[in-house]
Order: C-alpha cells, then structure tokens, then sequence
C-alpha cells in the first residue's frame, strides 16, 4: 500500500504544482483563442445575438474604407518607428555607453522614466502640450524657428500622425535605448582596440565591429517594436479624444489605429463577431511582418 501510494504521489505531485498554471492558461488563453475562432464566423448584435455568416465579416473589413484607413496610420506610425525612433535609441545608447561619464547613470533613468507613467498619461499630458498658442511644443517651435505658435496638431490631419510619432518617440526612445546599451556592454573591447589601432575612423567602427556584434539585439527590438506599433491603441485613444471638437481619432480618423478600429467595431458598435475578424487580421498582419523581418534578419547576420 505504502509502495502504490508513494508511485501515485510521485505521478500527481508534478501535476499538482502544474494545476495552477494550466488552470489560468485554459481560462485565459485557451477559451478566448478558441472562443475569438468561433466568434469570428457570426455576426452579433451584443452577447447574446449570433447569426453564423462564415467568412462574410473578413470580407467586410476587407472592403472597408476605415480598414484601409486604419491599416496606412498604423503602417506609417510602424515605419516611423523603426526608422525614426530605434535609430535615436541606438544613438543614444552610443553616447551613454561611455565608461567615463560618471553622471551616465542617471541620464539613463531620466530617458527610461516615460516609458513608466504609461501611454494614457502621456496621451493626456501631450494633448496639452500641442494645444495651439499656449501648448508648449508651439512655442518651443516659436522660439526656436521663429514660427509655429499657431499650430494645430491635433485639428490638422496632416499633423495628427506626427504628433502621435513625436508623443511614442518622448515615451520609447528610453526603453529601446535600454536594449541597445546592454547589446553594447557585450562588445568586444579588444576588437575594437585592434580596429582603432589599424586607424578605423568611428563610423568604420560602428560598422564593421559594434554593429556585428549587437545586431541580433537590433533585430529584436526591431521585431518587438513592429508589433507595439501595430497594437497601438491607448495613445491615440487619449491623445486624439474631443480633438477638433470630434469624439474619436482626430479629424478624418488620421489617428485611427488598427486596434482602435477594432475597438470602434466591437464595443462601440456591439459587432463583437466582425471585431473578432479584425483581430485575426491583425494577428495575420503582424505575423507576416514579423517572419518576414527575422528572416531578412537572419539573412544579413549569415552574410
């Protein structure tokens, strides 16, 4: 008896301590991604109201406008992103990397610290910042350019988008830069010593040693930030309320992200079946750009 009883101990006891974790996973992930499946195939008005209509709701989405509209907003802030923002963090970096500064420490944490008040407090607190005349970025550009003061960057389409990118870029160039100064941490000293004595000038440097040996860490954040940019939804959501006198995402939707289509779709229009559909778009998006990104990746870092 004491032999079965240790045998059954032995079996169950690692699926006891699993049983929590598996728990939360079935309720957490695994209903809801089953569920979001199904979902996507009906047509609903509220919870309770399915009519099953097959693929008619990713056509829908497909052929609609908003769709389209969202979809360039959000490529654009995702291209904005790589190009503009990971190469500030990574300049950065470079100039925090420096072992003689001794004061590097703490403009490191003043860089980080944005990312940690979160997107709606900064959507809020730059929604201030572009108001016209007396927003502080107006008359920062007065000062500087001697124009701009009367700037409306949140009632302008053509302007909403650069001030969700300049907004994202106060609140993430400190995090990538993070990512980059431990990628250069690793660098070998002794590489670039050699490269120095053998008369490289600093851009030979970054290019044919620094930039080799953080590159896997570049691709990953490069990929990381891909999908951030195409889950934005809370920035502009706070950023862009009431702007112009317009309840959504500024004038024309020039703030409309693909989640916050999906959002408009399923909880403010009740359609949770089409919301659903936008999702796995989404999830569909998102995986083909970022396979695509890995494998351009990894075909630089074999060359």
């Amino acid at each position: 008896m004491a032999k079965w009883e240790e045998r059954l101990n032995k079996r169950t006891a690692p699926w006891l301590f699993l049983s929590p974790y598996l728990v939360l996973t079935l309720i957490f992930f695994i209903y809801p991604f089953i569920y979001a499946i199904i979902l996507a195939f009906y047509q609903t008005n509220g919870p309770k109201s399915w009519n099953f209509v097959g693929l008619e709701n990713f056509v829908f989405v497909l052929a609609d406008g908003d769709f389209h509209i969202a979809v360039w907003n959000t490529t654009v802030f995702a291209l904005a992103s790589v190009l503009v923002q990971l190469p500030l963090s990574l300049g950065m970096a470079l100039l925090l990397n420096s072992k003689k500064d001794r004061l590097k420490g703490v403009f490191r944490l003043i860089l980080f610290s944005p990312y940690l008040v979160g997107q709606i407090f900064v959507g809020i607190i730059f929604s201030i910042i572009f108001m016209p005349r007396y927003g502080m970025f107006n008359r920062f550009l007065q000062e500087v350019i001697g124009w701009g003061l009367e700037k409306r960057w949140l009632e302008n389409p053509n302007l909403v988008m650069p001030a969700l990118i300049i907004a994202a870029m106060w609140m993430y160039v400190g995090f990538n830069m993070i990512y980059f100064l431990a990628a250069l941490q690793n660098v070998d000293q002794n590489l670039e010593e050699a490269a120095l004595i053998d008369g490289a000038n600093p851009w030979q440097l970054f290019w044919a040693v620094t930039f080799p040996a953080i590159k896997p860490v570049a691709l990953f954040v490069v990929v990381m930030s891909t999908i951030g940019s195409y889950q934005l939804f809370e920035l502009p959501y706070a950023l862009l309320q009431n702007a112009a006198g317009v309840a959504g995402y500024g004038p024309k939707d020039s703030g409309l992200t693909i989640v916050g289509y999906l959002y408009r779709t399923a909880f403010e229009a009740g359609d949770l079946g089409t919301g659903a559909a936008i999702g796995w778009l989404l999830a569909i998006i998102i995986f083909t750009i970022s396979f695509m990104q890995m494998k351009i990746g990894r075909g630089l870092e074999t060359e």
